[in-house]
């Protein structure tokens, strides 16, 4: 599967999967930035380059995804019931 900047809810599962252990308000736009690029799987597409208002989308959704963090996991299980 691949992905680009657009697909912020990809990113930010992808940043949330890879780096559990990152506080995302913690990082400058251009770490974040050089994250994102070097996930697997991300391809982005020349006709939609990245800019502020993406990285600030896919800092709120990892933030999101880690204040959901156990009980995410525990959604995700309850589809086996």
């Amino acid at each position: 599967m691949t992905f680009g900047w657009l697909d912020v809810d990809d990113i930010a599962e992808a940043l949330f999967d890879a780096h559990r252990d990152i506080e995302p308000t913690r990082l400058r736009f251009t770490q974040l930035r050089q994250m994102i690029e070097a996930l697997p799987g991300f391809s982005p597409d020349p006709e939609h380059p990245v800019n502020e208002k993406i990285l600030e989308h896919v800092q709120a959704e990892w933030l999101d995804l880690r204040s959901d963090g156990p009980s995410r996991k525990a959604d995700d299980n309850d589809d086996d019931d």
